[in-house]
């Protein structure tokens, strides 16, 4: 397909696609990038969905803290596989034309996705709250209609959310140009394309991300502050072990996801100076690497996932070696 990047005149126009053409600067060398990127793609699928697998066969997971580590690895999923498999074949093959509903409909999903990432964070959170600051409370407060509640609030919230952005994009009229220096489509990435103003779009979307990415991130902070306070306050070496094990995962997961996204929101607006190829690997990196870590996380941290997942590859190994002990 022959796709001929041109910028517009200063007419507004209706576009009907826009040119992805992946990481500026770095053309040349977006072959050899997509190596890691496909390789920590394969990992994150594979992890996730085995977490996932794990989770809805053994009955004995069906508790809440391993129904919101399932709802986080479908949700990881789904994030890397929105933007991951259009950027390597842009990798591959070069600039990538996107119908304009396809682009916002992108854009939907990525901030949609990042929200509910967040919001599973948060519900996670607050069950190790409920685990170890009040236990007795525990199996009463997190019933299954709960999360099965949590489940449809946090998909309520990034609708909620994110379609006012993309109302936002379509009051816009183009006619600067219909390239996006990007592997993605983004709401920013869309909206400085535009002939007027987009203040508007800008303000929402930072303010949005603060109140809830932002607030997510204070709530969860004073969970684990008031869950480090009750740990210390144990009597038991043995139990306040178990716990720093338990959150410990939830920890690592939760600085990798915000200090990726905080880092790339804030220099992608006001990192006038970082170079723009920086700013766009920093924008796939936060949306790739937590869906990546988070089942290696849980896979090490997690007794539970960790058993269940490397004991069968034990048991089948051990066999495969008496098999071939036997036949000598």
């Amino acid at each position: 397909m022959d796709i001929t990047i041109k910028e517009l005149n200063t007419t507004p126009t209706q576009l009907t696609f826009f040119l992805l053409t992946g990481v500026p600067g770095l053309e040349d060398t977006q072959i050899w990038i997509s190596i890691p990127f496909s390789f920590m793609y394969f990992l994150a699928v594979l992890g996730n969905v085995l977490v996932m697998a794990v989770v809805v066969c053994d009955r004995s997971l069906h508790e809440p803290m391993y129904l919101f580590l399932a709802m986080l690895a479908l949700n990881d999923v789904l994030l890397c596989t929105v933007t991951v498999p259009q950027m390597l074949l842009i990798f591959w093959q070069g600039p990538l034309a996107a119908t304009f509903p396809a682009c916002l409909t992108q854009m939907f999903f990525v901030h949609a996705l990042f929200l509910s990432e967040s919001a599973v964070l948060l519900a996670m959170a607050f069950d190790r709250y409920v685990a170890i600051c009040t236990p007795l409370h525990y199996t009463s407060l997190l019933t299954g209609s709960l999360i099965g509640k949590v489940g449809l609030a946090l998909i309520a919230r990034s609708v909620a959310v994110v379609t006012p952005g993309v109302l936002l994009i379509l009051r816009l009229d183009f006619c600067r140009s219909n390239i996006i220096h990007h592997t993605y489509c983004e709401n920013m990435g869309i909206a400085k394309l535009a002939c007027n103003t987009f203040t508007l779009n800008s303000v929402y979307g930072l303010s949005a991300a603060l109140l809830t990415t932002g607030l997510d991130f204070v709530f969860i902070s004073l969970s684990y502050w008031l869950i480090l306070k009750t740990v210390l306050q144990l009597p038991s070496k043995e139990a306040r072990a178990k716990a720093f094990g338990t959150c410990g995962a939830h920890i690592c997961v939760i600085l990798i996801f915000y200090t990726l996204a905080f880092f790339s929101f804030f220099t992608h607006r006001f990192g006038h100076h970082v170079p723009r190829h920086t700013l766009i690997l920093l924008a796939n990196l936060y949306l790739l690497l937590p869906p990546t870590m988070n089942p290696i996380v849980y896979g090490i941290k997690t007794k539970e996932i960790r058993m269940r997942v490397v004991g069968p590859c034990s048991r089948t190994l051990f066999k495969s070696n008496e098999i071939a002990k036997n036949r000598e």
